[in-house]
């Protein structure tokens, strides 16, 4: 029986294609074009991770290609006057990368693409070399969990542990993500604890919480 993928390394792809910083402009483009990626993370030779290009790093070339940049536009977009006269990865790249460690919790990487405003993270170990990427797509991917699968882990991980001896059995009915908890408990006071904890299983969309207690 599966459980929550609570970690980036749950969600991650292990399978990379990077470039190292010497790479030529074409071969970044002709590399994401193959693999229909956004962003390729640029590699020292021992595996760090010193950069990343993207798409975004990409497009001065051609939004300049043809241009003569007023005295605005080069005080103001000095970094993609530069990036438009890039011939290599190394020139391209944002750097440092925005990277994730692999036990970070899902929320982490969610929160760091929102912030940062990227769409692919990295993933790295201690010392900086890359493990993996993991993308928004994969983010997403708790919520194509079974509903099955969701009504048992609430069941066994969060029901059974704090409502061991219900006064009334409690059921549990999970619908396109949305989880319902009926039933009559002896602890009030544990019935918004149990809400937080299913709201936190990786996957759940929504709580429909109807679980009344006797000393209620």
């Amino acid at each position: 029986m599966d459980s929550s993928p609570h970690r980036v390394s749950d969600v991650m792809t292990r399978a990379v294609v990077a470039v190292g910083r010497k790479a030529p402009f074409k071969d970044v483009v002709e590399r994401m074009e193959q693999w229909q990626v956004s962003a390729l993370p640029v590699l020292e030779g021992d595996g760090r991770v010193i950069g990343v290009v993207s798409e975004a790093d990409l497009l001065p070339k051609e939004e300049f290609r043809d241009s003569d940049p007023d005295r605005f536009t080069q005080l103001h977009r000095l970094s993609d006057l530069a990036k438009a006269g890039a011939v290599s990865a190394e020139e391209l790249m944002s750097t440092p990368a925005v990277t994730v460690h692999a036990d970070a919790t899902l929320a982490e990487a969610a929160r760091i693409m929102a912030m940062r405003h990227v769409k692919r993270l990295p993933v790295v170990n201690a010392e900086g070399v890359l493990e993996g990427v993991v993308s928004r797509g994969d983010l997403l991917q708790v919520f194509l969990r079974p509903d099955n699968h969701l009504a048992d882990e609430i069941r066994r991980d969060i029901v059974d542990v704090l409502f061991p001896a219900p006064v009334e059995p409690v059921h549990i009915m999970v619908t396109e993500g949305v989880a319902t908890l009926t039933g009559r408990v002896t602890d009030a006071a544990r019935i918004p604890l149990a809400v937080r904890l299913v709201r936190g299983v990786e996957g759940v969309v929504g709580v429909d919480c109807r679980l009344t207690a006797a000393d209620g």
